[in-house]
């Protein structure tokens, strides 16, 4: 039409028809992919910045805590060692063989391969192929630690390395052993399986013998093998300190031979010896029959792996007259030259009645005669002119009624009642060893006393602890104390020369020296009115220069009850030994004996 104007190319939109979505530009979709990358990326770097910088020491210290394995190293036990550095116990090295159950079976694969491998090993260990194989096989679950056998020696160790098995290594140890054997082992002890003192020496100085363990850690992989060249820390173990002990070897040996061999001859339920320094208060040797062999304690009954010498108590009988006669002596009482008229049997002004051991017409005896010829009777009479308490106090003097402290566990103190206690008969059975009770090393040491010049000194077993640097600390002892004067205890000493040459003591004279003892039969209460016999003999020598005392007891002997048969003669060997053993030279003087009788 005439006007109008015509669009070229273009068709009219047709009605009811939408126009097409319009679509971002390509800029803009790069835009917001991009904006996501880096919002991710972000959230990612950050992530990595909290594991690396924040957490990241934390997280690889724990995972690195999962990979180490810290091995403990032991350390090696002290020895304990005899007066002239002999071991009497020492630690010596061993292994224990261990497989890596998931390595090994990883490296051989099949059951054939293990059971050949079995097949090289059993002979070295001493284990049947079949068991040994299973336990290198395992079970379903493998284990990475499994003891094959523990406490090899160390070549036995070097035969299995040599075989060179994937999988099995060797975990270092120590084993206990007792070179001596049963020689000082009642008072040597023993350990247990866990290495700890059970005994004796080994029980007491637990803490100073057993050493400080060390440490080894490394890193090892997922099956329990060690990385090598990974991360390593090692805290090296300390030895225990040796204890040195007072006892020389050669006389316990010789003593307990000795004993052994009497308690057999006489049926004695058991016997104890002991020689004591009486200078040091050293016991040279404490001695148990039938010692327990540390090496294997549950060979021996319990009742017996202790020391009777320090735990078992009974009366002394007459060994304690030394304590009665020195009283009277030191307070003034009377003179080894003091005369009585001494009966069978006697009576107190109490009405109790005494006898001796065997019947005797009426005797002329000097308080010298008394002694040496061992008369209850004519104790009392000497005795009577001591107030009750002056009689207790010279037998706490002379250490009854309390431990020595000898250094050995389960010692008893013996049974000394308060005088205000004694009954109208103990108040005189005390005068000659009975109403009171005592250790066998009590014993000793009242004559240790007597031979000292009068003053007691602490009987010890350990001389001392010596570290790595071989410097010996002494043990701690208690002072000295004085007893009785020197006079006093030079008329004993004579007093017991003349028991032994002119006395009841004559078994135990020792050819070339001179020597001073006393014989005792005492009397062991053991309940339900059974009462046994302990016979013994202690004494001293030389009696010019007192170097020992020596004491010999048997408990209730079959043969023969009186100390001066049975006793007497194992004293005049083990004495006759040691002197010489120490090198002391024969006697070169003349006995000086006292009046045994008057008219």
């Amino acid at each position: 039409a005439r006007g109008a104007t015509a669009v070229v190319g273009t068709t009219p939109p047709s009605a009811g028809v939408l126009p097409p979505p319009r679509t971002g530009t390509p800029p803009g979709r790069q835009r917001l992919a991009l904006g996501l990358v880096l919002v991710l990326l972000a959230i990612l770097a950050g992530r990595l910045v909290h594991m690396q910088v924040v957490a990241g020491p934390a997280l690889a210290a724990e995972h690195s805590a999962l990979r180490l394995y810290t091995q403990e190293i032991p350390g090696e036990r002290g020895r304990i060692l005899d007066r002239n550095g002999v071991a009497l116990a020492t630690s010596v090295e061993r292994w224990n063989v261990v497989v890596n159950q998931a390595q090994l079976v990883e490296a051989l694969g099949t059951p054939e391969e293990v059971a050949a491998e079995a097949a090289r090993l059993g002979p070295v260990l001493g284990v049947p192929a079949a068991e040994l194989g299973a336990d290198l096989w395992g079970g379903e679950e493998k284990r990475q630690f499994v003891y094959l056998a523990k406490g090899v020696v160390p070549e036995v160790y070097d035969q299995v390395r040599e075989l060179r098995i994937p999988g099995i290594t060797g975990e270092r140890a120590t084993d206990r052993t007792y070179p001596a054997g049963n020689t000082a082992g009642n008072l040597v002890g023993f350990v247990g399986a866990e290495g700890f003192g059970q005994a004796g020496i080994e029980q007491v100085y637990d803490e100073v013998l057993a050493g400080t363990p060390g440490q080894l850690t490394y890193e090892q992989g997922a099956r329990g093998q060690r990385i090598p060249g990974r991360e390593q820390e090692s805290i090296p173990a300390v030895p225990g300190r040796d204890v040195q002990l007072t006892i020389d070897r050669d006389v316990q040996f010789m003593a307990q031979r000795a004993l052994d061999a009497k308690v057999a001859e006489t049926g004695a339920e058991w016997g104890a010896v002991q020689v004591v320094d009486v200078r040091t208060g050293e016991i040279l040797a404490l001695v148990d029959s039938g010692a327990v062999d540390p090496n294997d304690p549950g060979a021996t009954p319990a009742r017996d792996r202790g020391s009777r010498s320090i735990e078992a108590v009974y009366e002394p009988g007459s060994t304690a007259k030394v304590i009665s006669m020195a009283a009277v002596l030191e307070t003034g009482a009377a003179t080894p030259a003091s005369r009585y008229t001494v009966p069978y049997q006697y009576t107190t002004p109490n009405g109790q009645t005494f006898k001796d051991s065997n019947e005797h017409p009426t005797l002329q005896l000097t308080l010298a005669g008394v002694f040496a010829e061992s008369s209850n009777t004519g104790t009392i009479m000497a005795g009577e002119a001591l107030p009750e308490q002056v009689r207790h106090d010279y037998l706490r003097k002379f250490g009854f009624g309390e431990p020595t402290g000898v250094g050995l566990p389960g010692e008893s103190g013996g049974i000394l009642w308060p005088a205000d206690t004694w009954d109208g008969r103990s108040k005189y059975a005390v005068l000659f060893g009975q109403a009171v009770s005592s250790t066998v090393l009590q014993n000793t040491q009242v004559f240790a006393t007597i031979a000292n010049g009068g003053v007691r000194v602490q009987p010890h077993l350990v001389e001392g602890t010596t570290g790595p640097d071989g410097r010996l600390v002494p043990a701690e002892l208690e002072e000295p104390e004085r007893v009785i004067s020197p006079e006093t205890a030079a008329t004993m000493m004579q007093m017991l020369e003349t028991a032994v040459v002119e006395g009841t003591g004559g078994n135990g004279a020792v050819p070339g020296y001179r020597v001073g003892g006393k014989t005792g039969t005492a009397q062991a209460f053991e309940g339900g009115g059974v009462i046994k016999y302990v016979a013994s003999f202690i004494g001293v020598a030389p009696v010019d220069d007192p170097r020992i005392a020596v004491n010999v007891v048997l408990y209730s002997p079959k043969t023969e009850i009186y100390g001066g048969v049975v006793a007497a003669p194992v004293f005049r060997d083990v004495t006759s030994f040691t002197l010489q053993h120490l090198g002391v030279p024969p006697t070169g003087t003349t006995p000086e004996l006292l009046p045994t009788t008057w008219e």
